[in-house]
């Protein structure tokens, strides 16, 4: 019964996180959204990892999405922090072009 907490908790952030991409118009708040959709994942890992058993498979993946979120969120902080300084803006929609 705890493991389909952990699974509704998980669809619960997948959901938010998945709304405050599509909602969202600053690009730092798409990234936190994605961050949260990450998160989700890994609890879902994590649960379905204890439904089958004491292997630690679940838990080695979590891990390795983790490391990939953490330079998904560096590398994309660096980009919209780049394009703020070049357009004074974080908006998404207000840049169309990217120019080197």
């Amino acid at each position: 019964m705890p493991h389909l907490i952990l699974v509704y908790l998980a669809a619960f952030l997948f959901c938010t996180g998945l709304l405050i991409v599509v909602i969202k118009r600053n690009a730092i708040m798409v990234l936190l959204g994605i961050e949260l959709m990450f998160n989700a994942a890994n609890l879902n890992l994590v649960a379905f990892n204890r439904i089958n058993g004491p292997n630690l498979d679940g838990h080695i993946f979590a891990l390795f999405v983790i490391i990939i979120a953490v330079c998904e969120a560096a590398v994309g902080l660096a980009l919209i922090l780049r394009i703020y300084r070049y357009y004074q803006s974080s908006t998404p929609d207000q840049f169309s072009e990217l120019k080197g």
